[in-house]
């Protein structure tokens, strides 16, 4: 059964439009263990919300885990995992945090609960909600 994720980037480092450019990407660099772990446990098909940190703070496409089960290979130690992504589309708007925030449907959601975490994972219920925010009008 595929699973959500929720992956952090700031878009001056690497944005939506730099993963849209290159086709496919390396999520390499993380060095939190439970966001190592969640790489570890994702497989391929698993979806993920792309989430501009930092600058916008909001998620802004979904995105495809390509390749799973590889070594950051920015790692000299080989003890950190990552995966490759590809992106799927762009939401039809983006869905800011204090928006994420502000709604009592999204309360127990990772991304605010453990606001550090660059890998968070999304239960089918606020995947499925925040899709459909992002086709509303903000406000």
């Amino acid at each position: 059964m595929a699973r959500f994720w929720l992956m952090k980037s700031e878009p001056e480092k690497y944005g939506w439009d730099d993963l849209v450019k290159e086709g496919e990407t390396v999520w390499d660099g993380v060095r939190n263990h439970r966001a190592s772990n969640n790489m570890r446990a994702m497989e391929v098909g698993d979806k993920a919300f792309y989430y501009h940190s930092v600058t916008g703070k909001e998620i802004v496409g979904i995105a495809e885990i390509t390749r799973n089960g590889i070594t950051d290979p920015t790692d000299p130690e080989g003890k950190w995992a990552t995966v490759y992504i590809k992106p799927v589309r762009a939401l039809e708007r983006p869905v800011t945090l204090a928006e994420i925030k502000a709604d009592p449907k999204l309360e127990g959601i990772e991304l605010v609960r453990l606001s550090r975490l660059s890998v968070a994972e999304i239960t089918p219920q606020e995947w499925d909600y925040i899709c459909e925010l992002a086709k509303k009008p903000a406000g």
